[in-house]
């Protein structure tokens, strides 16, 4: 009965990449995150971009989180689908202070944790505390543009995307718009007891005083915090740090480019974190 269990979850897996492969992706007229970029700004914005990052993709996926850039202000809306951008961008970027162009139009190269392909990195394949098993033979490493890792939160995701995530991973790395829908899925998940990075950006998250005290405050500093904040925030490790201040100069970049104001503290750098 196992045998069939795990024959029928590597055929959907088979045909979830068969059929995305075949079938070109129709971007919705009313899709209301499509009115806030064009495929031209996004393909400006990632002009490396690998060939599974398509727009289109993006969009496709968007369509799953009808609250992504869509609660709140349009100068939230349009902030919040950039500071998505530059958390991507980071996590993906082949960029460097003199790379040929700048630094910040290198995001979204990879779609792979690198240092994983180069030797296993057996750090991820961890359940926690969750009721996710990691599966024989498979790797829980970075992937996509967001670089879903660790064994739970590809067992959650793909329960609440409805796809088997946590029998292959690889769907991540492989599938343009499974890919975005992962990152956007980690976006809009609140994890107690940190708020989602969509709250903090849309105006939704309104800080405990114990927040307060620790001075995190609504806007783009508080995604870095969410996302990595026990490694880059309140630190003065040098590497550690220069990692905060890509993800705010590409924000920064990303708003300049597309005529967005934006809020005068982007930065962790004070804030205190999750541990």
């Amino acid at each position: 009965m196992q045998y069939f269990k795990y024959l029928f979850i590597a055929i959907l897996s088979f045909c979830l990449l068969f059929v995305t492969a075949q079938t070109p992706v129709i971007v919705k007229q009313d899709n209301q995150v499509a009115k806030l970029i064009s495929k031209k700004q996004f393909e400006s914005l990632f002009p490396h971009r690998d060939t599974i990052y398509r727009y289109e993709a993006f969009i496709a996926a968007t369509e799953k989180f009808p609250l992504f850039a869509t609660e709140g202000t349009v100068l939230q809306n349009k902030r919040e689908l950039m500071a998505f951008f530059a958390n991507i961008a980071h996590e993906t970027t082949d960029g460097w202070p003199e790379a040929e162009g700048g630094p910040y139009i290198w995001g979204l190269v990879y779609k792979e944790e690198q240092d994983c392909l180069k030797k296993p990195c057996p750090i991820y394949n961890t359940a926690g505390t969750s009721a996710y098993i990691p599966v024989p033979g498979k790797n829980y490493y970075g992937r996509g543009p967001l670089q879903l890792s660790y064994t739970y939160n590809y067992g959650l995701a793909g329960d609440d995307l409805n796809l088997p995530l946590l029998q292959n991973p690889d769907l991540v790395s492989s599938n343009g718009t499974i890919a975005f829908e992962a990152a956007l899925w980690f976006w809009m998940k609140h994890q107690k007891p940190k708020p989602s990075c969509h709250e903090v950006m849309c105006g939704k998250w309104i800080p405990t005083k114990e927040d307060t005290d620790l001075k995190r405050v609504p806007g783009f500093g508080m995604t870095i915090n969410i996302i990595n904040g026990g490694l880059e925030c309140n630190t003065t490790k040098k590497d550690v740090s220069d990692n905060r201040n890509e993800r705010i100069g590409f924000y920064q970049a990303f708003c300049m480019k597309m005529k967005i104001p934006v809020e005068n503290d982007c930065d962790c750098k004070v804030m205190g974190n999750y541990r």
